[in-house]
């Protein structure tokens, strides 16, 4: 199927053309022609799969072919929630993207920055607002947005909303939103939270459900080491000294150890940036635009960064430390093997992570191929378990070493980015 069969203006078409968009996403195929009816969309689709188009395309379509019920300056008529100010920031890049043949105006306000240029922005009128619900009640208590018009309601990643605490401000803004509306809901499972919301915000809504665990992890190459805490930074060292990889994003259970673990790298002649929730927005945004270039650091993030950031070419994703959640493993190495890219997750796994490692198996149906540690570093204390010989896409345990792959040993190296 192509966009041009799915009901789309020429306007948006021609938006989608020049982001070198050529055929839509299972969720876009899904989607597009059901927000177009005007209908409520309960959507499971986890990030990379092409939600936001799958929503901002029909929304904008919808918002240019029905006029504002209002005269005067531009009021709010489509209003998308989302959990991180980085989400928030990259949807509004999306429909300022998609919508720039239409004349639609579009903002966002999110926490963390001085809130002045969002409000004179607000100020000049808008058609699409995109906001973390924080930053969104604070500007609404203080008399600066009117949800009055609203016209169609988004709220993205809302398992993840929950997750992070705002069903009661999101229960406060949905109260302010008129009754009359179109609600999508999207989210990367469906609890029984979700449901219940659902039942209260939705009416008469298309589920939609495009992927499942399987198809996302099965697509990706994994594999464990076990190694004892204290032996992971070197075996992090060695890993990035003695491999071919492009980006490389390192996922760490707390802000203090990603921290460290940054620093230590740099110590060791790699360049590195942490990224968490106690760096300042400015400071996240220019560790991700150092990411995104050329010739990108490696990456060392909390969970903030397992879900809702947009970044294309990951070669690799290293958890350093088993996320608590066996879940967010899925969300973790979703970074990499993109849009039918290749993507290589590799797990440190130390005693005191077994039980977590046994419940990620269990979730996404496979064993993790074993690796040896590298000559020179200690196996972990504990003898390892062993998992399946092979694994379900046949790859059986295997060195650490990477023989072979190196084109040179010691000092930092990495491969070029690819296309450019």
């Amino acid at each position: 199927m192509k966009f041009e069969e799915l009901g789309l203006a020429e306007t948006l078409l021609r938006a989608v053309r020049e982001e070198g968009y050529s055929t839509p996403t299972k969720i876009q195929i899904a989607a597009i022609p059901v927000i177009l009816e005007g209908r409520d969309v309960l959507g499971c689709a986890q990030t990379g799969t092409g939600k936001t188009a799958a929503f901002a395309l029909p929304t904008l379509q919808r918002l240019s072919r029905s006029p504002a019920k209002n005269g005067g300056r531009r009021k709010i008529r489509t209003l998308v929630l989302a959990p991180t100010r980085e989400l928030v920031i990259q949807i509004g890049d999306s429909f300022h993207a998609y919508g720039r043949f239409t004349g639609l105006r579009r903002t966002v306000v999110y926490g963390g920055v001085g809130q002045n240029p969002q409000v004179r922005a607000l100020q000049a009128g808008v058609d699409v607002l995109v906001a973390t619900p924080g930053r969104l009640l604070d500007l609404m208590q203080q008399g600066f947005i009117d949800l009055s018009h609203v016209e169609i309601l988004i709220l993205d990643e809302g398992d993840r909303m929950l997750d992070m605490g705002f069903i009661h401000d999101l229960r406060r803004i949905v109260a302010k939103v008129p009754a009359q509306r179109q609600t999508l809901l999207f989210s990367a499972t469906i609890p029984s939270t979700i449901r219940q919301l659902a039942d209260q915000w939705l009416t008469k809504p298309i589920d939609i459900q495009v992927n499942s665990v399987t198809p996302t992890v099965d697509k990706i190459r994994q594999s464990v080491v076990f190694v004892d805490q204290v032996n992971k930074i070197r075996m992090l060292t060695h890993w990035l000294q003695n491999t071919d990889w492009t980006r490389t994003l390192v996922f760490t259970r707390t802000k203090h150890r990603a921290d460290k673990v940054a620093s230590l790298l740099k110590k060791a002649g790699i360049e590195a940036d942490a990224f968490h929730a106690d760096k300042s927005q400015s400071a996240r945004q220019r560790t991700l635009a150092r990411f995104k270039s050329p010739a990108p650091a490696v990456l060392v993030a909390t969970d903030i960064a397992a879900r809702g950031l947009d970044i294309d070419m990951v070669s690799h994703v290293i958890n350093f430390d088993l996320p608590v959640d066996a879940e967010n493993y899925v969300h973790r190495i979703g970074r990499t093997g993109r849009a039918g890219a290749d993507g290589v997750a590799l797990s440190f796994c130390d005693v005191s992570e077994r039980e977590v490692l046994q419940a990620i198996q269990r979730l996404t149906k496979r064993a993790l191929a074993v690796e040896a540690p590298p000559k020179g570093l200690p196996a972990a204390t504990v003898a390892a378990p062993q998992p399946a010989a092979k694994s379900k896409t046949g790859s059986a345990p295997r060195s650490f070493s990477h023989a072979g792959k190196p084109k040179w040993q010691g000092k930092h190296r990495r491969t070029a980015y690819a296309g450019k």
